[in-house]
């Protein structure tokens, strides 16, 4: 079955004046000069205008919102913070952005059996705080967890740097609420960890929006480890780097965190934050180990050992007993603000979200190397290297036609190695509108039929999330409001 999204007039009086009827006039935006700011998310390449962005302030709200867009046959996404790295929350085809920020609320928090229900607008980091002194905590830390929602990372099955150990978003999440696109609210999981019958939670987490809205989410909450270690390696080479990333995982020693950075990034780390992190070393680690605090000295002295034999060295040792010490914070606030740190060397840049297997590191930093200089772009690195997750950050200036066209194409050349060397073109980003035209390079026809007709089964009429996820086959999505593409 395919289905057709029905073009929209730019924001009609009417449905304005029934979302303003059911929201209120706060609540509800439709000036062109308030619009622009949802134009896009953290992927500034493809930008679209939303005909009317509004605020709903509790599930409710979501019901009514979705019952208006359908009566008035309009599209609709949701959107949490707008971090997403893909397009994920790119509203094609116009219509109505229902912005869950202002669905905020820490709903329960039981520490007994282990879970907290929060509403998608939580920010992962306020439930980490509301969690302080408990001895419990969410395992899964983005980059953005200082602004990404909990919503935002169940859309896109967000993972972090402890994913090694702890793994990603799906593997803490026992169930949802969730308002269908047809405007009804249902229920999957629950509270307790294993639930009969088909896990259609998982099938929700990573969908990026396109089966419905998920409006609460309940959460398995960690018990914090009794102590850690945080190493920092210094390197002379990328490839020096990546070699002991293997050799520490073959020695069997599973990191809570081994993260890679390489000399670009290590330098717009070092001039925003003064770490100490040494500007001159081709690559550093951070390897992160916990657990029972008197087997971790031993395990840091193998680590320290595989780091030297290959030719690197421990300039840093954080010995630490909760997450919330100075240097232990220092150390990751540099490494997950890295991100914002790279705007001190470019105006614009794009991440990438590529996965290879671990053996496979050392050639694909190589390729990258020759992408580099192939499209003339500058590539920085930070990346998960304990899964062989990478984020090469591709740097260009938006405001230069030629600069994103090699941009782009250095995005497809790397993404395409990936894929080539068994591997997949996202880890936790998403597919959003960005990586579409490489899902039939990944999956088979079968595999994407297979994908589209459980798509059209929750999602019949297209209308909620349109053009994401998967390349839907007879999808008819045209733009209704503003929208641009960056210069090409």
């Amino acid at each position: 079955m395919t289905a057709t999204v029905a073009a929209s007039a730019p924001a009609s009086a009417r449905l304005v004046a029934e979302l303003t009827a059911a929201l209120g006039a706060g609540n509800v935006l439709h000036r062109r000069d308030e619009l622009v700011v949802y134009e896009c998310d953290g992927y500034v390449i493809e930008k679209a205008v939303p005909d009317v962005v509004v605020f709903p302030s509790c599930t409710e709200d979501v019901v009514a919102v979705v019952k208006i867009c359908n009566r008035h046959e309009v599209p609709f996404v949701p959107r949490g913070a707008g971090t997403s790295l893909a397009g994920g929350t790119l509203p094609i085809g116009g219509g109505v952005m229902i912005g869950l920020t202002r669905m905020k609320r820490i709903l329960e928090v039981d520490t007994r059996d282990r879970y907290a229900i929060v509403e998608a607008g939580v920010v992962n980091v306020w439930l980490t705080r509301a969690l302080a002194g408990t001895g419990l905590h969410f395992a899964p830390d983005p980059s953005s967890q200082t602004a990404c929602t909990i919503g935002g990372n169940v859309a896109t099955n967000a993972g972090g740097p402890h994913t090694l150990k702890y793994g990603v978003t799906v593997n803490h999440v026992r169930g949802l609420e969730m308002v269908t696109p047809e405007g009804e609210v249902v229920q999957i999981g629950g509270v307790v960890e294993d639930q009969p019958g088909y896990d259609l939670t998982g099938l929700i987490v990573g969908s990026e929006g396109t089966f419905g809205i998920v409006t609460k989410v309940i959460v398995g909450l960690s018990r914090d480890p009794e102590a850690g270690r945080t190493l920092l390696a210094v390197f002379d080479t990328v490839e020096a780097s990546v070699e002991a990333v293997s050799g520490i995982v073959a020695a069997g020693i599973v990191p809570a965190a081994l993260e890679m950075i390489d000399n670009l990034m290590i330098r717009a780390v070092e001039a925003a934050f003064k770490f100490g992190f040494p500007v001159d070393a081709g690559a550093v680690l951070i390897i992160e180990i916990d657990g029972v605090d008197a087997a971790l000295d031993h395990e840091a002295q193998a680590i320290s050992e595989i780091v030297q034999a290959h030719h690197g060295k421990v300039e840093k040792a954080i010995a630490w007993k909760t997450r919330e010490e100075p240097e232990y914070k220092g150390i990751w606030k540099s490494r997950k603000m890295a991100f914002g740190a790279i705007g001190r060397v470019s105006p614009t840049f794009c991440t990438q979200d590529g996965v290879v297997p671990r053996t496979a590191l050392p050639h694909i930093l190589k390729f990258m190397e020759g992408v580099s200089e192939r499209c003339q772009v500058r590539i920085a690195n930070v990346f998960h290297a304990g899964d062989g997750n990478l984020h090469p950050i591709i740097l260009f200036d938006d405001a230069d036609p030629d600069q994103v066209r090699r941009a782009l194409q250095a995005s497809v050349e790397i993404l395409d190695e990936c894929i080539r060397l068994g591997g997949s073109v996202t880890g936790e980003h998403g597919i959003g509108v960005e990586k579409l035209a490489m899902m039939p390079k990944l999956f088979t026809p079968d595999d994407l039929a297979a994908m589209t007709a459980v798509h059209d089964a929750l999602n019949p009429d297209g209308r909620c999330s349109p053009a994401k996820k998967i390349p839907v086959g007879g999808h008819c999505i045209e733009r209704t409001g503003p929208g641009r593409r960056a210069p090409a």
